[in-house]
């Protein structure tokens, strides 16, 4: 109930994705806390527009079949190891659909489902099945680090093409294509991408990171959470790209604020993923994020989003600024 003295806040933070309606631009992204029904009735709580659940990862099923056929080492695998192949994958996509089902029965705001495959028909087989579970929407993450000198730009592409066509002709749910930095020709690529028929790119992925433990001369797993500074370079990428792309953008990395989701929106972006942000400070924390945009638009006299998305994209500003003369002007005050 409204105290007396209060103002009532009346500015809406309600937007659309992939056809979709959000009480929030603030989605929960793929990562452990969204593989639990309980975080989930969490997040609804706190006010989170959408939910993508933790992605289902097929080097994950794989290495979890090589992982139970090694216990069997005396033994000839014959017959025994497709057996005992597809009740490890049957058990993983079953508690996977069953979290999709759950959530939709528990839930009331959209669920997002993600996969990581590695060879073509599972692309096309997980996604028809994640579909029939329900979801409202695919996100395909493509963790794609061209490492190796015998692959060119060409067979990257023709991997994104042919995964992306062939998933189309089998799935009507929008789909949502999360991507890395790695490219060469970053704004073409992209470009090119969402002329596919996909809904929608989130920029950017966050890759798996590295240290060196220089005592033991050994490699170590570096922290899994995401520095705020990754934000500047997906503000960049949104701004530049939110005007040239033919589907909706989600900014993720580097959100950790409610400033920085009214920074993200005012670059272009429809929705932010927030992950890391949960972690450090708790699933509450969309709670108050939502609050601070609200509290921001409410300041500026914004009454939707509408309002002031893409303030900020490259059609409105001079593309140097983003690309070359704020550099410049940065080392000349310098000097």
């Amino acid at each position: 109930m409204q105290q007396k003295g209060e103002t009532m806040n009346t500015a809406n933070i309600e937007t659309t994705f992939l056809g979709m309606k959000l009480s929030s631009p603030i989605i929960s992204g793929s990562c452990g806390l969204t593989s639990k029904l309980p975080n989930l009735v969490e997040m609804e709580k706190a006010g989170v527009g959408a939910i993508v659940l933790k992605s289902l990862f097929e080097e994950q099923i794989t290495y979890d079949i090589q992982k139970n056929i090694g216990l069997l080492s005396n033994m000839e695998y014959g017959e025994s190891y497709d057996y005992i192949a597809n009740h490890i994958t049957g058990y993983e996509i079953d508690n996977y659909y069953s979290l999709i089902r759950e959530a939709k029965r528990s839930l009331s705001l959209p669920i997002v489902a993600s996969i990581n495959c590695v060879s073509y028909s599972n692309w096309v087989a997980y996604a028809k099945r994640l579909q029939d579970a329900g979801c409202d929407a695919i996100e395909l993450n493509f963790m794609v680090l061209p490492s190796n000198v015998e692959t060119s730009v060409d067979d990257i592409e023709r991997l994104f093409d042919d995964t992306i066509a062939a998933i189309k002709r089998s799935i009507t749910v929008p789909i949502l294509v999360k991507v890395g930095k790695y490219f060469t020709d970053m704004a073409k690529f992209l470009s090119k991408l969402s002329w596919s028929g996909i809904n929608g790119i989130t920029l950017f992925n966050k890759t798996i990171d590295f240290d060196i433990d220089t005592n033991n001369e050994a490699l170590k797993p570096a922290s899994i959470i995401s520095a705020p500074q990754r934000l500047y370079e997906t503000l960049r990428w949104v701004a530049l790209l939110s005007d040239k792309l033919r589907c909706e953008i989600s900014a993720s990395s580097g959100i950790f604020t409610g400033d920085d989701v009214v920074k993200a929106l005012l670059a272009g972006a429809q929705t932010v993923q927030v992950v890391s942000a949960l972690y450090e400070n708790g699933i509450g924390h969309i709670h108050d994020m939502n609050e601070y945009l609200k509290n921001w638009m409410e300041k500026k006299n914004y009454e939707s989003i509408a309002d002031f998305r893409g303030k900020m994209k490259v059609k409105n500003h001079d593309n140097s600024a983003f690309v070359r003369t704020q550099f410049m002007k940065h080392y000349a005050e310098i000097e």
